[in-house]
């Protein structure tokens, strides 16, 4: 899982990203809304962890203008404001979820898997593609019923094409995601981790895009 944080304590931040790269995940920590990538470039990320009240902006305002720029990206709003009108502003701006700070990782943790489940749009943690079934919490991949010997990248790109099905994951954005907490992957070995699970769940169920990505198929 990559993540975008934004988020102008330096405290926070610093503790954020140490959390999250205990838990495989890794981030990107921006600290002002000038520093932000464009919208169209917000698929690099799984998702965007938002504070409300930034240096040089409002984040309201940041995430009004993401939607309205079409990105689809999951985010969650972090802050202090814990009033109801705060709450429901955020929600009503299209943020997926609204946490409230102090928080504990453990709690940010299970409302990134279960923001991601929805986006997934699996209704369990087990997730079900096609005659695949995935358990991203433990790690295991049926076919048919049958656990599959994966390894550890071919789980990952696993659990990355099947966050969406049929929608087409950009090569590029695997790279990075395959090796989330060191420099991304080059694309010849995408194409290798690509190649050995396809033996594995059937070659028919990822596509290759060509000259964009892959994507899986029920």
């Amino acid at each position: 899982m990559h993540l975008l944080i934004i988020e102008d304590d330096l405290d926070l931040g610093f503790s954020l990203q140490q959390a999250l790269q205990i838990e495989g995940i890794s981030s990107v920590w921006l600290r002002r809304v000038a520093e932000m990538p464009l919208p169209q470039n917000a698929g690099e990320f799984d998702c965007v962890l938002l504070d409300l009240t930034l240096p040089d902006g409002a984040g309201l305002e940041v995430l009004s203008r993401w939607r309205r720029a079409g990105a689809l990206v999951p985010i969650i709003v972090i802050t202090a404001r814990s009033a109801l009108a705060d709450r429901l502003a955020g929600l009503d701006g299209g943020a997926d979820d609204f946490l409230v700070k102090p928080f504990e990782t453990a709690e940010l943790l299970s409302r990134l898997r279960a923001v991601l489940r929805r986006y997934a749009h699996q209704a369990s943690d087990v997730w079900t593609v096609g005659a695949l079934q995935i358990e991203p919490r433990s790690r295991v991949v049926r076919l048919d019923g049958v656990t599959l010997e994966l390894s550890p990248r071919e789980f990952n790109l696993m659990l990355e094409l099947a966050r969406e099905p049929g929608a087409v994951v950009a090569k590029g954005a695997l790279a990075q995601r395959l090796e989330p907490l060191g420099d991304a992957l080059d694309f010849g070995a995408v194409e290798v981790h690509v190649s050995n699970l396809r033996r594995k769940i059937g070659a028919e169920r990822i596509r290759t895009v060509r000259g964009i990505g892959y994507l899986i198929t029920a």
